[in-house]
């Protein structure tokens, strides 16, 4: 768990470096997106193979 904990701080200081270091508003939203999304996608992959698995198991 604290291998998840350093990751995520390690990740949100990156995170601020790239925003101090951006060109324009454009990018500061590119990195935005680009460091949620993952989150958003396993979130979704989530959902779906719990939906899937209470259907299949309502189904019996």
């Amino acid at each position: 768990m604290s291998f998840l904990f350093s990751m995520m701080l390690l990740q949100e200081s990156d995170i601020e470096k790239k925003m101090a270091e951006a060109p324009d508003g454009w990018y500061e939203i590119g990195v935005v997106i680009g460091s949620y999304l993952p989150f958003v996608v396993l979130a979704g992959i989530a959902y779906a193979i719990y939906y899937y698995q209470k259907k299949r198991r309502g189904s019996d």
